[in-house]
């Protein structure tokens, strides 16, 4: 059974950072591409950062410079480093996996940007 589990959401205030972390089991992690995706009320669900097997990275044009994804293949975790927090990050924010040509979804972990 394949599992992928977000933590780190929280209330930050404008400026601040917060890690993520999708926990997984189930998948040979090693070989997955990893990806944060986020989404609002009403609207889809977009790509923020991806990682593929050998580490390199693509990101979402309104987070470069201030977001970064990284992966432990040891430990099957991937990773979303989040800096200088916008109101406008505000969001669900869900873990994707790409194993064996199958997307896998966690459940998202809330992240919202307040004063």
């Amino acid at each position: 059974q394949v599992q992928l589990v977000e933590s780190g959401g929280a209330l930050v205030q404008p400026g601040g950072s917060l890690r993520l972390t999708c926990a997984t089991s189930g998948i040979t992690f090693s070989l997955s591409v990893m990806g944060w995706y986020r989404q609002v009320p009403g609207k889809q669900r977009d790509m923020v950062a991806l990682i593929d097997r050998g580490g390199s990275t693509n990101y979402a044009d309104s987070v470069k410079g201030r977001f970064t994804i990284s992966r432990d293949n040891a430990k099957n975790k991937v990773y979303l480093k989040m800096n200088s927090l916008k109101p406008e990050d505000t969001a669900v924010y869900y873990c994707k996996a790409i194993f064996n040509g199958l997307v896998y979804w966690g459940q998202g972990t809330q992240v919202t940007v307040s004063s």
